[in-house]
């Protein structure tokens, strides 16, 4: 019994020492090792264990307890077989006791364990989702940089076009007052044609009237 427990606690004693250092791969390794134990009937079986090393543990103390008891009944002589019996239920139990603390000890490490690498996979996402955003907001800032370039340039070109339909503007009007002027001109040309044809018109019959006297007078 006191091998199996020795066994049994040198070998809770690596699983905890794999669970706390982590050593290459081991530590994975244990972890599955005790995901194991923790799926199907493994809880019962490992509660099954612990409640009877309980019970035995319990038992133990009780003999301890029993043994002092006669030896205070006998004045504190304790005989040679009590002293071994004593020292076994002693031995046993403190390996009992150790047992379940490595026991208890490496459920909450892995428990631990557990909780530390799913923050560790929440973390990494969070750290991968901040990095997305983080580059979407440059590709938003780059995109924003590239807009404002076009809408400066577009307002540029606006000016531009404003300026040469002002220019339009002013060169039309100056057409139109051209035009208005080349209008006068042309209407104050046509009463010149005109009263220039009625002076002409009269000169003619002047002449006419002139011709028709010289001829009287050759008469």
């Amino acid at each position: 019994m006191i091998q199996l427990l020795f066994l049994v606690l040198f070998a809770e004693a690596a699983v905890a020492f794999l669970l706390a250092i982590k050593v290459g791969p081991l530590r994975d390794l244990t972890m599955k090792g005790v995901d194991g134990m923790k799926m199907g009937r493994g809880p019962a079986t490992v509660k099954t264990l612990a409640c009877t090393m309980a019970v035995i543990l319990a038992s133990s103390v009780y003999s301890l307890l029993q043994i002092q008891r006669r030896g205070a009944r006998l004045g504190g002589n304790v005989s040679p077989m009590d002293q071994v019996l004593w020292r076994t239920h002693l031995l046993e139990s403190s390996l009992i006791g150790y047992t379940l603390f490595l026991a208890i000890l490496i459920d909450r490490l892995h428990h631990y364990l557990k909780k530390v690498i799913l923050l560790r996979k929440t973390v990494a996402t969070s750290r991968e989702e901040t990095e997305r955003l983080q580059t979407e907001n440059r590709t938003l800032r780059e995109r924003e940089s590239k807009a404002l370039a076009e809408l400066k340039k577009i307002q540029k070109e606006l000016g531009t076009f404003n300026e040469k339909l002002q220019k339009v503007k002013n060169e039309s009007l100056e057409h139109e007052r051209k035009a208005v002027t080349a209008e006068a001109h042309v209407a104050a040309l046509q009463k010149q044609s005109e009263e220039l044809l009625l002076e002409y018109d009269r000169l003619l019959e002047d002449n006419q009237m002139l011709q028709a006297q010289v001829l009287s007078y050759r008469e």
